[in-house]
């Protein structure tokens, strides 16, 4: 497996790479890193062999691009999308790109199968999981599991498919799965015993950063919604101030701007955005399903619309909206193809909007709601 990991100079070297051709505020530090604000996702599309060409096509034509942020899960494509990453990797390194330049993040909780879907599902995770010992009946939920056990078993797996020594975030996958299923007493001692093995690995040096990966949690309506706050807690009871800690994913668009306007979350004895909560944290956030509903622009008034630059699409300027919002580091896109990836990275030439003009739009998405 290939040693290293993304550092502060190596991907400040990648940012050098393109200083003829991204705008100021492309690049930006977080955790003692550069990170380009748009990343490549890999989430959908067939397990079949003509896919898995397209993303390994992709991933290297968004490297070469000016994106260094590749995110992935061991359950996309029933572990092809980490494969694909893998092989992407070794044409990239072949080719003079350096690992300690990238940014890899991959994602454990959801059963993730081999390949495509077994014959008997149920009997898949009894052999592999329950026979074993990696985990127990009462620990999946929903085919999704964050025992510790099984999640070491899941990160050494990610490892070998990426061909990777080291994972530099890794993502606990979408943990509200298990707080649906079990009482609100009960799932922190799962996060607890999550984050302890979480915290052993990067001891070990298989990991360098750990987060939770959310689609609903952190976006619901506050009772309902999970505490980052909380969260953040847990990790430093665990693994004291030095806690690793340091990222959070959820879906933030035109259609799903709640990151940003709910105030869901407490913060002292008011409440805030997860947003703001994360940067009172030394959180990072990243943005997923960032051009869902892009589609949305063509119904905004003509003024609404003047505030992106002329020339963009509606996905780039979909996009713009994304990247530009305070707060987030970086907007993941999935792209499987080529031609996506260079359309959407064209936007790398623009400066991020004004945050003035930001709060335009979010004030108009919060009296449409």
């Amino acid at each position: 497996m290939i040693p290293g990991w993304a550092t502060s100079e190596g991907t400040r070297a990648y940012g050098a790479r393109f200083q003829d051709r991204a705008a100021p505020g492309h690049f930006r530090p977080a955790q003692g890193l550069w990170l380009s604000s748009i990343g490549i996702g890999t989430y959908l599309g067939h397990p079949d062999p003509e896919t898995d060409t397209r993303y390994v096509e992709a991933i290297v034509c968004a490297v070469t691009s000016g994106c260094n942020v590749i995110d992935t899960a061991i359950n996309y494509r029933f572990q092809r999308s980490e494969r694909c990453v893998g092989e992407a990797l070794r044409r990239l390194f072949a080719h003079g790109f350096r690992r300690e330049e990238l940014v890899i993040a991959t994602k454990g909780g959801y059963v993730p199968y081999e390949g495509d879907w077994p014959a008997d599902p149920r009997r898949y995770i009894e052999e592999v999981f329950l026979q074993t010992g990696i985990a127990r009946p009462e620990d999946f939920v929903n085919g999704h599991c964050i025992a510790p056990g099984y999640l070491r078993h899941q990160l050494e797996q990610s490892r070998r498919n990426l061909g990777l020594e080291t994972i530099d975030v890794y993502f606990i996958h979408n943990p509200e799965e298990q707080l649906a299923a079990v009482s609100r007493e009960e799932f922190p001692r799962r996060l607890r015993a999550a984050f302890a093995a979480l915290e052993e690995a990067a001891a070990a040096g298989w990991i360098r950063f750990y987060g939770t990966a959310t689609w609903t949690a952190y976006r619901a309506p506050a009772p309902e919604a999970l505490s980052l706050a909380e969260v953040e807690a847990i990790a430093r009871e665990v693994g004291g101030q030095d806690h690793r800690f340091r990222f959070v994913q959820l879906p933030y668009n035109l259609a799903m701007p709640e990151a940003a306007l709910r105030r869901n979350q407490r913060r002292g004895e008011e409440w805030g955005t997860v947003l703001e909560v994360a940067e009172d944290l030394g959180i990072t956030v990243w943005a997923s399903a960032s051009l869902m509903q892009g589609r949305l622009l063509r119904s905004w008034p003509l003024w609404l619309r003047r505030l992106f630059p002329e020339g963009l699409s509606e996905a780039q300027s979909a996009l713009q909206f994304v990247r530009s919002t305070p707060g987030i580091t970086t907007a993941l896109v999935g792209m499987s193809r080529a031609v996506h990836v260079e359309h959407n990275l064209t936007l790398i030439q623009h400066p991020p909007m004004a945050s003035e003009a930001i709060r335009t739009i979010l004030n108009a998405l919060r009296t449409s709601r």
